[in-house]
């Protein structure tokens, strides 16, 4: 049997800021991994890195970038991202559902948790890549999406888990944690599989930070509903639910959306679960820019409905609703160049034609004739006489057509003609366990079970229906903090 202050049960974003804020208290700290080195760090191994953070001012953005060289300030336009617009936007995407005072903490404490998190090792970059088209040579970025870590999610990993090897943390590798030891003076530990064998870990504190459960196909089935268990898993294996059942088992309070999660449109053929040498380049998000149809040939979604940033977490559900699960993204030569970089890996499933007859008899499981009247109505209704501006909502869209588009709506008349084959991949869920403004975790009574925190994709309350791109990694960091700092402060006073 060994013995810690506190344990954190998880090694991703979420997990290693809440042991760094732990170890800020002076006490000793223990990090339960699952998952074999090599495959560490929960689904923030398989993120892009992008953090949403509010800033008023360019010198904000300047304080969490620092190494930025002055032609790259010269020739970019961040703009502004208030906290009221980040207020705004999770207000509009989750339907007002968002609890109010988890919301409040993860805007007016998202610029300082990076600035702390700088403190850890870990660099920013603008998202010139994802989140900024270049316009009368000048960058400009939208969707209120500016900056993300270093490397990318592989990147931030490694930079926090190296700050966690600086400071004495001890993180152990496929290490399983199966239940939680309690009484009735709270949580005293957890109990793990180790090397095969079944031992117990005494702590002070225990902080659940170890994922939803998308990897767990009977649970996606359970609480998303049919049709659920045939996604695809974008991000770790692991990732099953077994930190949320743990809590419960000993009376937490499920809350938030459990029959929601984040779920984008990935490539048909990817693996069943994420492959950290591709990482997130499985994705699709430039559809903004073209159409998708479906088995039938048609269209089925407002493309350009909102910025990518706000519709993509929520568009991979669409497309599991469709017949076969799957959709084809169609673009010509007009916005090719505006296509992210993860329609040119390797492992893409694509198609091109030079004309639009011969695209239609290479989507497999399309049917031509349905395609093609489709792409006839849709040449007809787009409004030409507004311009087209990727940097914006321009208003560009279509007239007459049962499924409208709002913008970026663009002729398909410029060949060669390119489609990919997506389907829908799982994120994360959005359901979990109800915790208190310090990161407790509550019970079925509605007080803090003691010596028990929690924070990432497990806790419950923050996301409903979508998800503004950027929010769980920067919701990971901000609430790990809070749960370490907490759990940290309670054992140093105890």
């Amino acid at each position: 049997m060994s013995e810690y202050d506190v344990v954190v049960v998880g090694a991703g974003n979420a997990a290693m800021c809440a042991a760094l804020a732990a170890r800020e208290h002076g006490v000793s700290v223990a990090v339960l991994e699952c998952a074999p080195e090599g495959e560490h760090g929960g689904n923030s191994s398989f993120t892009a890195g992008a953090m949403r953070v509010a800033y008023n001012t360019v010198d904000d953005l300047y304080a969490l970038m620092p190494d930025l060289s002055d032609s790259e300030k010269e020739s970019t336009d961040f703009g502004t991202y208030s906290e009221d617009q980040f207020f705004d936007d999770m207000a509009r995407v989750t339907q007002n559902r968002t609890h109010p005072d988890m919301v409040e903490l993860l805007v007016r404490r998202s610029h300082a948790t990076m600035n702390w998190m700088r403190t850890k090792g870990v660099r920013f970059v603008p998202i010139y890549g994802r989140q900024a088209f270049k316009v009368d040579g000048k960058f400009k970025f939208w969707g209120g999406l500016t900056v993300e870590a270093w490397g990318g999610g592989p990147g931030l990993v490694e930079a926090l888990h190296k700050s966690a090897a600086r400071e004495g943390i001890a993180v152990m590798f496929e290490t399983r944690a199966l239940s939680l030891i309690a009484d009735d003076n709270g949580v005293q530990g957890v109990r793990v599989r180790q090397n095969g064998k079944t031992r117990d870990i005494r702590a002070k504190a225990v902080i659940l930070a170890s994922g939803g459960f998308q990897a767990n196909a009977e649970w996606r089935t359970r609480y998303l509903g049919p049709s659920w268990d045939l996604a695809k898993v974008r991000g770790t294996r692991f990732n099953t639910g077994s930190g949320i059942q743990m809590a419960l088992d000993i009376g937490a309070r499920p809350t938030g959306n459990w029959s929601g999660c984040h779920a984008v449109g990935w490539d048909r053929n990817a693996p069943e679960h994420g492959d950290l040498a591709v990482g997130d380049g499985f994705q699709k998000h430039s559809y903004p820019f073209g159409i998708m149809v479906n088995a039938k040939g048609e269209r089925f979604v407002d493309e350009g409905a909102d910025f990518r940033n706000y519709t993509y977490a929520k568009y991979g559900r669409v497309i599991l609703d469709q017949p076969g699960q799957f959709a084809w993204q169609i673009f010509d030569q007009k916005v090719a160049h505006l296509l992210r970089d993860e329609y040119r890996i390797r492992q893409v499933t694509k198609v091109q034609a030079d004309t639009l007859e011969a695209l239609s008899t290479k989507l497999d499981d399309v049917d031509p004739a349905g395609f093609m009247r489709t792409v006839t109505g849709w040449n007809s209704a787009v409004n030409t006489g507004v311009p087209f501006n990727p940097n914006i909502k321009d208003g560009r869209g279509t007239k007459g057509l049962a499924v409208p588009k709002s913008n970026w709506a663009n002729t398909l008349d410029k060949p060669p003609y390119l489609a990919f084959a997506v389907t829908c991949g799982i994120t994360f869920t959005f359901g979990g366990l109800k915790i208190t403004q310090a990161g407790e975790v509550v019970s079925l009574d509605e007080a803090p079970i003691p010596n028990l925190y929690a924070a990432g994709e497990l806790v419950g309350g923050l996301f409903y229906f979508n998800y503004p791109g950027g929010t769980g990694l920067m919701a990971g960091a901000v609430f790990g903090r809070i749960a370490g700092d907490s759990a940290g402060k309670r054992v140093k006073a105890s």
